[in-house]
């Protein structure tokens, strides 16, 4: 019998957790379902793909759960994986998940039953959603992802809670006819954004950080991201032309003065946090050095992207760098007091004053620059 949902999951050196995830996907099979996993191994040094081959032969009962390993020769990518794993899937329904523990394999019978119920295209697992929350991140992980999430809401238009989530299930039928890129390592925002009228439903649940194995975030995998937020966004422009499609277009030059916004606050805390950690930098002398890289950065993408200005004649860059600067700087100004206030008067830790006084700090350098630099109206 063909299976009814059929569950991808990408590996790379996985051995540590492939057996133990299979066997809990067995153990919260959705009701009265016939299940396939299929396992996407990129030839991975550790033997992953011949533990879960070893796995599914030692099953007894094979009617209801089958196992599939495909065992590719090089390592092509996460999205690239999805996309054979989904090519391979007999099911009507699609489940996308990770095998590190940091997806519950519990939700996977309310995914399948959500999107039967709700007769939606995609059901994703939201961390930000309310209920939903993240355990065992770092704060500047949680920092990371967060900039990311708010990069592909504002800069893409997109509504969903969580268009980052890892763990999602879909109708297959929905993807006939649709190109995939396959860029990065989140493919549930390429179909956010390229499968017309979408409609998604999204639940909470708390994602775990993985306890085996080692993270694949880095920093390839960042800008294989931004590569494919880019990719993204001239694909909207393209298809604005034919009609108007609120998923991907830019709502205004404000979201992508905001995007830039986000990124900015991103390199300004790493930069901040790597001259104190690496360097044993004195923190304020590392916080200007932050708002430095924050403020040429989010200057350079803003006159590119924001505002489209292609004009880069050195006397033309310079003054327009000089006022953006001055302005930005008042924001500097309004950071390094508010770090130095918490941290040395009110004893706050160091990265939380950080955070506070940042996400301060930006706010009131997009209303100056806004009104002033780029001499539009605060509220348009």
């Amino acid at each position: 019998m063909n299976a009814e949902v059929s569950i991808i999951i990408p590996t790379y050196n996985e051995s540590e957790n492939i057996k133990g995830i299979l066997h809990l996907i067995k153990e919260h099979l959705p009701k009265n379902t016939i299940v396939e996993a299929i396992v996407v191994d990129d030839n991975s040094p550790d033997g992953t793909g011949k533990i879960a081959e070893d796995y599914f032969e030692s099953l007894k009962e094979k009617t209801r759960y089958t196992i599939n390993v495909i065992n590719r020769k090089t390592r092509e990518g996460l999205s690239s994986a999805i996309l054979n794993g989904i090519q391979q899937a007999k099911g009507k329904i699609v489940v996308v998940m990770d095998s590190d523990f940091s997806h519950p394999p519990q939700l996977i019978p309310k995914l399948v039953d959500a999107l039967k119920q709700s007769k939606t295209d995609i059901v994703v697992a939201s961390r930000y959603l309310n209920g939903g929350s993240i355990h065992g991140w770092s704060i500047k992980r949680k920092m990371i992802s967060k900039i990311a999430t708010i990069i592909a809401k504002k800069g893409l238009g997109i509504k969903e809670s969580d268009p980052m989530s890892g763990f999602f299930a879909f109708n297959k039928d929905i993807i006939k006819g649709i190109n995939f890129d396959a860029i990065g390592y989140k493919i549930l925002l390429e179909m956010i954004v390229k499968i017309k009228d979408v409609s998604i439903k999204e639940i909470p649940y708390t994602f775990s950080d993985r306890e085996n194995g080692k993270s694949k975030l880095g920093t390839k995998t960042i800008l294989e991201y931004i590569h494919a937020v880019g990719k993204l966004y001239r694909y909207g422009k393209k298809e604005q032309q034919k009609e108007i499609r609120s998923s991907v277009r830019f709502v205004s030059k404000a979201a992508r003065f905001f995007s830039v916004g986000a990124s900015g606050l991103g390199i300004n805390y790493l930069t901040s946090i790597l001259f104190t950690s690496s360097l044993d930098m004195w923190y304020l002398h590392a916080t200007i050095l932050g708002i430095m890289f924050s403020i040429t950065s989010n200057f350079f993408l803003n006159k590119y992207w924001t505002f489209e200005d292609r004009d880069f004649t050195a006397k033309r860059t310079a003054i327009q760098y000089g006022k953006f600067a001055g302005f930005s700087s008042i924001g500097a100004l309004v950071q390094l007091g508010m770090v130095y206030y918490l941290v040395d008067d009110l004893s706050v830790s160091y990265p939380v004053a950080l955070v506070l006084a940042v996400a301060t700090a930006a706010f009131s350098n997009f209303i100056l620059n806004k009104k002033w630099t780029f001499k539009e109206k605060v509220w348009s």
